[in-house]
């Protein structure tokens, strides 16, 4: 009798995989609550039971997943819910088959990043590429019994191939902070690895989601923007500077602060993705809490300061790999959702924008097939005294470090054009 593999997401908690003896592979999930499950090949099981349904006669996209931990409040206060119908005591077994690469899968963010996107049943493809070690990589994952086929591409010869017939491209590649390191002390050597990529991405696959780990955000994405516009493929809507790790830190240590249960917290955070450019609009937050003037400052400081606080207490050993690899995947998780066509997906990230003067601003979206389909400037609107002036100051700094990006890239083009 085949295998069975099932799989239970969790909101903020990790996949939990059991195996026993059965005829199907059934995966409960939020994804597999869209209705969302891949058919697996050639892993002696026949057939995938997507979506239970009950005599309700509705499905509706899921809440909750192991990156996701969204809660009822903040989703009512964006948007309706919307619940596709089913037949009554039907089942759906759809064919999810995104493909996803990694871009910097050998280093410190890319492995375990690799390994919580492997657990996705969103993912029928991971291509996981670097300069070097990363064959390794992909054997070990690819001993993991989840549906997505494992391929790895070592070196630029290979990175074209890695590339083609992505849907979403994660790019973590470069060096990573050190104690006393800023993320502008990593833009001469991130600034170039990040240029060659997105270049090739650009000429591989296009329309794919492009997402830029890679510090310092807050010049690594106009950089990215500028090569694409110079490759005549730019969508600002499928561009996106991941700031999800300012949002994951915020909710945790509001909760840890006020005692709320996690699942329930959400804080959109706001600006950039470096020290004071990083700002939780606490008033924001749900469930709706009071924060003293002296909790605000503690809090805020905290968020901004975080990566720091990682870095000193690795003591030289590394900088904050693992909570940004969770935030990473929780990104890629709703994005796929997102291609998948789940209506309801928000998230924190660094794009160009209009809510401000400056050209690009990390702000609470909506995703959708396209990308992004709307910017939900309601949070800027009755914020704090503290969050306006932190608003103002955060915009200076800002804006240096966009035009630092886009100088670098021109830069590079005017060179490239004088060869």
């Amino acid at each position: 009798m085949p295998y069975q593999l099932s799989a239970v997401y969790k909101s903020n908690r990790s996949l939990f995989l059991q195996s026993d003896m059965a005829s199907t592979v059934t995966f409960t999930s939020v994804s597999a609550q869209a209705g969302l499950i891949q058919k697996p090949r050639n892993n002696g099981v026949t057939s995938y039971s997507g979506l239970k349904t009950s005599s309700s006669s509705s499905v509706s996209f899921g809440l909750e997943s192991s990156f996701l931990g969204r809660n009822a409040s903040l989703r009512a206060s964006v948007a309706p819910r919307i619940v596709p119908k089913v037949a009554s005591g039907s089942q759906i077994s759809p064919q999810a088959s995104y493909k996803v690469a990694v871009l910097g899968a050998a280093g410190g963010i890319g492995q375990p990043l690799g390994l919580l996107i492997k657990m996705s049943p969103l993912v029928s493809e991971l291509h996981l590429y670097d300069i070097a070690n990363v064959k390794g990589v992909a054997a070990d994952l690819s001993h993991c019994n989840t549906p997505a086929q494992v391929l790895d591409f070592t070196g630029p010869s290979e990175l074209a191939n890695c590339l083609k017939g992505v849907d979403v491209v994660v790019i973590p590649a470069g060096v990573p902070r050190k104690p006393g390191m800023t993320r502008d002390d990593l833009f001469n050597i991130n600034a170039s690895i990040v240029k060659s990529l997105v270049e090739a991405v650009a000429d591989n696959c296009p329309d794919a989601f492009i997402h830029i780990i890679s510090n310092p955000v807050n010049s690594t994405v106009p950089i990215a923007a500028e090569v694409l516009k110079q490759k005549g493929v730019y969508n600002p809507k499928k561009l996106f500077g991941v700031t999800t790790l300012d949002v994951v830190r915020a909710n945790t240590f509001v909760a840890q602060k006020k005692n709320l249960k996690l699942i329930d917290v959400d804080v959109p955070v706001v600006g950039g993705h470096a020290g004071i450019t990083i700002l939780p609009l606490l008033s924001k937050t749900r469930p709706s809490v009071t924060f003293t003037g002296e909790e605000t400052e503690e809090l805020t400081k905290r968020v901004q300061n975080a990566g720091t606080e990682v870095v000193e207490a690795k003591a030289g050993a590394g900088s904050a790999t693992l909570s940004m690899a969770y935030a990473a995947a929780r990104f890629v998780e709703s994005s796929l959702r997102a291609l998948a066509g789940d209506p309801d997906v928000y998230e924190c990230t660094f794009i160009q924008s209009e809510v401000t003067d400056l050209p690009f601003f990390a702000s609470r979206v909506k995703l959708g097939k396209n990308g992004v389909e709307s910017v939900v400037s309601a949070d800027l609107e009755g914020v704090t005294e503290y969050e306006a002036k932190a608003l103002e100051v955060l915009k200076a700094e800002l804006k240096g470090s966009i035009e630092k990006g886009i100088a670098f890239a021109n830069k590079q083009q005017e060179a490239a054009a004088s060869v």
